[in-house]
């Protein structure tokens, strides 16, 4: 389920919240190659299928893990939507991990928690913890605390 509230300064009743879950995304290996592209990261338990199904320990070829963090950014609007202020600004990470691989093919889906909230200026600064986690896997692929600022 979305958080929607209607300005900032509404989050401030929702720390301790839990988020979500989104909707599940399918990590395919040409998301995986497309990311590879991007970030010039092409080790072989990344792209190469062959290599990666016959010698890595994960049985195939998994995901980067800044590919399941980047898709944080995916899952962040599904978890908390702020619908009143000007300018939103990503300020960074806390605390990432990553649990547990994501097998290519994988489907993987976000909750959150509503960490703090904190007053800066005329703005919020929002700590919101996401974790991402891969279909029947037991343990969370990547969890991260999202910093995020909201300007009036």
């Amino acid at each position: 389920m979305t958080l929607t509230v209607a300005t900032p300064a509404d989050l401030l009743d929702h720390v301790g919240d839990s988020l979500g879950p989104t909707e599940w995304i399918t990590v395919d290996q040409e998301r995986i190659a497309q990311f590879a592209e991007a970030t010039g990261d092409h080790q072989w338990i990344h792209v190469d299928v062959e290599r990666a199904t016959a010698e890595s320990p994960f049985g195939g070829p998994i995901a980067h893990g800044y590919l399941t963090l980047a898709l944080a950014n995916l899952f962040l609007p599904q978890l908390v939507v702020v619908e009143q202020f000007s300018m939103g600004v990503n300020v960074g990470l806390d605390k990432v991990r990553f649990p547990s691989p994501v097998p290519a093919g994988s489907k993987i889906r976000g909750t959150g928690e509503v960490v703090s909230v904190t007053q800066i200026g005329e703005g919020f600064q929002a700590v919101v913890r996401v974790s991402i986690q891969a279909d029947g896997a037991a343990k969370p692929a990547c969890v991260a605390d999202t910093i995020s600022r909201f300007f009036p």
